[in-house]
């Protein structure tokens, strides 16, 4: 697992001798450019080198136990010594996170995600509210940032699409395996029988790219301004502020009207479209892992069943990795951290090898 690291560590150690240079100092384009390379692999480099330096000390404690004839240093030194190995079990799960986050490409803060609601009518459409509000309440607790893009409501106060950026350190890595077709199973409000319906929504998360990941050229783009839908008061009923962005190389097509002003609503718009660009890039790559990896996971199709919420028996479970909770009450409220957090171990443990 640390192969790699070895080869890093021993770069970035140049990097930071090569740094001190007085000739380098004086040369300001290969000093940049010396620095951001020191700069890249810093975040595994330095916690590295620590594990490495932990690794010595535990070589030396280890020797001085065997020599020590004195009970009570003897005592002590092995208390010091599993300390050091404490602690270098803690760096070695930290090194294994940030390797499993580089290779699996999780180090994105961004991601913006769509719901959509599926079979089931006005049941699907007010699952698929619930499960944005779910999401919602998980950002909050996380401490993300959550931003609503695009909302169309139903009559019953549901979503018939539904979608919204979050922003923090760690979002993209606990959400990104919540692509894909989402169950519910329950008693409808619109049911008078007491009969139990099953409903669905399917939900797409999209990693969000910098502007430098992805260009849209403007001749590539059809603008059109419509009057924002939905409710709104008169404002929105006689202002073209609602705008269409259709991308004409891929047909992709998106719609902001949530927004008083036709520029917030170009802006989102273009942070959706910008992201569903990137997602058709990262397809591939997705495709071609997963081929690789008969991940138990999946490879985020929106059409793979991945969960059913069955509210009778208070139940959630994830059926890529056998999963089921009796807690559907919280998790409904935002408590998605035991599902996540397993997904994200499972997929950990493949991706370096270790299943």
């Amino acid at each position: 697992m640390f192969e790699k690291l070895q080869t890093d560590y021993q770069r970035f150690c140049e990097l930071e001798q090569a740094l001190l240079d007085p000739d380098v100092v004086t040369d300001v384009s290969r000093l940049t450019a010396l620095a951001k390379e020191r700069s890249s692999l810093a975040k595994l480099a330095i916690p590295y080198g620590r594990y490495l330096e932990l690794g010595q000390q535990i070589g030396e404690a280890e020797a001085l136990c065997e020599a020590e004839t004195d009970f009570e240093m003897r005592t002590y030194a092995e208390a010091e010594l599993e300390a050091l190995r404490i602690r270098q079990t803690e760096i070695g799960e930290t090194l294994r996170d940030l390797l499993y986050d580089q290779k699996a490409g999780n180090d994105r803060a961004g991601l913006i995600i769509e719901i959509r609601a599926g079979t089931g009518g006005d049941e699907a459409a007010l699952f698929a509210r619930d499960l944005f509000e779910m999401y919602q309440r998980f950002s909050d607790q996380m401490g993300w940032k959550f931003e609503a893009l695009e909302m169309v409501p139903t009559e019953l106060g549901g979503f018939r699409e539904a979608s919204f950026g979050i922003n923090g350190e760690g979002a993209f890595r606990h959400l990104q395996f919540e692509s894909g077709g989402h169950r519910v199973q329950r008693v409808p409000v619109t049911e008078t029988q007491g009969r139990i319906h099953t409903s669905a929504a399917t939900v797409a998360v999209l990693p969000e790219p910098e502007e430098v990941d992805i260009i849209i050229r403007n001749e590539d783009l059809q603008i059109d301004v419509m009057r924002a839908g939905g409710p709104g008061g008169q404002h929105q009923n006689k202002t073209e502020s609602g705008v269409r962005i259709t991308h004409l190389p891929s047909g992709i097509v998106v719609n902001c009207r949530d927004e008083r002003s036709q520029h917030k609503n170009k802006a989102k718009a273009m942070r959706i479209l910008r992201s569903r660009l990137f997602d058709q890039v990262e397809e591939k790559a997705r495709s071609e892992r997963a081929e690789a990896r008969r991940t138990l996971i999946g490879s985020g199709d929106r059409s793979q069943r991945i969960r059913t919420y069955n509210f009778p028996q208070n139940r959630v479970t994830d059926h890529r990795i056998g999963l089921t909770l009796y807690n559907l009450d919280r998790v409904i409220l935002g408590d998605l951290s035991p599902l996540t957090t397993a997904l994200i171990d499972h997929d950990r443990r493949e991706q370096l090898g270790e299943v």
